[in-house]
């Protein structure tokens, strides 16, 4: 705690925060499958590389996805596999022909890993409880991958550890039905891959950046504390998905809120927003169901023109609170006449960069990246609340009170549900640990008073990850 309380009043003081290069990224991950499919596209009516066209308009970095054994791809479509190594190759060697940097994102899973879906690959699940073999398993593929990577000239800048990590890594079918972190093993895989990360560095003579995903910035504090709890420090980036479709009513003025917290807290880590999206249109082409619908009263209805200027307030805040990056989630996911698991298109074509012709939407979100940010270093002055953290868990309803200051004052805490109704109440002088239960899944208010103002409040929304 008086770690904690030292960090944060050196940055409250005006400590030095060192300067960081912004990153403006998009994951690019279905871009050889949109290819094979027959997909091109087009700027100005004239066919063009996507790779060169991001390039041009102001994105530095690619993020791709990377799934273990994708068997399930050999029953769609021509059978050809996807996220594999073989394809995460292509598209790294297409990016850095194009200048641009690399985040490989290690799913961990032989498909989609997510807050609600953390499946260990077919080839570990014997091991799956056996806890000294399965860190083995993980060392080997990352260490390895790295490592063949590197010698084919083809090493990312950055790598991430799992995707949307909230509840744990490489579970069982079992335990994945259910809410399961179990933070002691939790930890000690992520450190096992650490170790392979930090291992590869040293032999090959290299340096790749680590980020830790998390799904939402509501959650976001109460898992990197855990993290940090257990040990797991030596990673480099605070990453973070933050959609205002699934985690509303999160605003982008709270997210912000949440890394300005990190880098008081963290100095040392990097915060980015490594997925995130907004449509631009409430039409669709193909019969896939589109899996982004809300949009934010502010930004309604949606347009090209809408989707950037969506963006464009998401970055500015990010950046005014110290963060160092915002990847756009698949851009370029236009429809095709391919299949997906769940259907044939696309279920993301109507939050692309590009109209159903494939043609780049020009005014549209593409040119958030070149938007004339005010890049001045966040102000260091303190604000009402910033001894106060309330981290929350909205899967399981846990959430945390935690005062940063050295002489912990009297607080009284309340959780309150929609309709302003008292669910819990409580006093007291030290950390609070407690947990929302036997209430509907829904949002809640947690506030905390001190001398009888609201000094800090939050929301969480119980049920949803």
């Amino acid at each position: 705690m008086l770690l904690r309380v030292f960090v944060l009043t050196l940055f409250l003081l005006g400590g030095s925060t060192s300067a960081q290069s912004f990153y403006f990224g998009a994951d690019m991950s279905y871009i050889n499958e949109m290819e094979d499919c027959g997909v091109e596209y087009f700027e100005n009516k004239v066919r063009k590389d996507p790779f060169q066209l991001f390039d041009e308009r102001g994105c530095d970095i690619i993020r791709l996805r990377l799934w273990h054994t994708p068997a399930w791809y050999d029953t769609l479509n021509q059978g050809k596999r996807y996220c594999d190594l073989a394809d995460v190759k292509k598209s790294i060697a297409r990016t850095k022909a194009n200048n641009m940097q690399v985040l490989l994102d290690f799913h961990l899973s032989d498909g989609w890993a997510d807050p609600s879906k953390q499946l260990v690959p077919k080839a570990w699940l014997p091991v799956v409880n056996n806890l000294p073999l399965l860190k083995d398993s993980l060392y080997n593929y990352i260490y390895k991958t790295l490592t063949h990577l590197n010698d084919e000239n083809l090493l990312p800048e950055m790598i991430q550890i799992g995707n949307e990590i909230n509840k744990g890594i490489l579970l069982s079918p079992e335990d994945n039905k259910k809410w399961v972190l179990d933070w002691e093993r939790n930890a000690a895989l992520f450190k096992h891959a650490i170790q392979a990360v930090e291992d590869f560095e040293k032999a090959a003579e290299k340096d790749v950046k680590i980020v830790l995903h998390v799904a939402d910035p509501a959650n976001a504090e109460w898992m990197i504390d855990g993290f940090i709890s257990y040990g797991v420090t030596n990673f480099d980036i605070i990453g973070l998905s933050y959609y205002w479709a699934w985690h509303r009513p999160t605003t982008t003025a709270q997210a912000g809120d949440v890394i300005r917290t990190f880098r008081r807290l963290y100095p040392e880590k990097e915060v980015i927003v490594v997925e995130t999206g907004y449509i631009w249109t409430t039409e669709w082409k193909d019969q896939a169901p589109n899996i982004i619908s809300h949009t934010h009263p502010d930004y309604h209805p949606p347009t090209p023109e809408v989707q950037r200027d969506w963006l464009i307030e998401l970055t500015q805040t990010i950046i005014s609170n110290g963060g160092s990056g915002v990847m756009y989630w698949e851009p370029a996911w236009v429809s095709s006449n391919c299949f997906t698991p769940w259907g044939q298109g696309s279920h993301q074509e109507h939050a692309t960069f590009f109209d159903f012709d494939n043609q780049l939407l020009l005014p549209g979100g593409i040119e958030w990246m070149q938007h004339d940010y005010d890049k001045s270093p966040p102000a260091d002055t303190s604000r009402a609340g910033d001894w106060i953290q309330i981290l929350t868990n909205s899967f399981s309803g846990d959430f945390t009170i935690r005062q940063h200051t050295e002489t912990p004052q009297k607080i009284t805490y309340t959780v309150t549900n929609d309709e302003g109704k008292e669910i819990l109440s409580s006093s007291t002088s030290s950390e609070v640990r407690a947990k929302v239960t036997d209430v509907p899944n829904g949002i809640y208010l947690i506030s905390v008073l001190h001398d009888g103002k609201v000094v800090k409040s939050k929301q969480m929304n119980l049920g949803h990850g």
